[in-house]
């Protein structure tokens, strides 16, 4: 994965102009966003997977287990945390 593009970065951006604003929602592709969703809600599984196997983890630990960047393994604890998922 480059290091110079952080696509959960970017995913992360998204959902949270997603959330704010419901114009935005009205012009984004429905199909496109269940499949969004579904691939953040896969990711979140893993992280809660890898979490409860280890007991706790590191962005850097996730970052090598699941092949995310370190700023994007601290996006999915920190909302797993926030949702209270883990």
């Amino acid at each position: 994965m480059d290091e110079g593009v952080d696509p959960t970065a970017m995913c992360r951006s998204l959902v949270e102009k997603i959330s704010e604003s419901e114009q935005l929602r009205s012009v984004t592709d429905p199909e496109i966003l269940i499949l969004f969703e579904d691939w953040l809600e896969e990711l979140e599984n893993e992280t809660v997977t890898v979490i409860k196997r280890k007991g706790s983890v590191t962005p850097k630990d996730l970052s090598n287990e699941l092949g995310l960047s370190e700023s994007g393994s601290m996006f999915l604890i920190t909302k797993l945390k926030r949702d209270g998922k883990i």
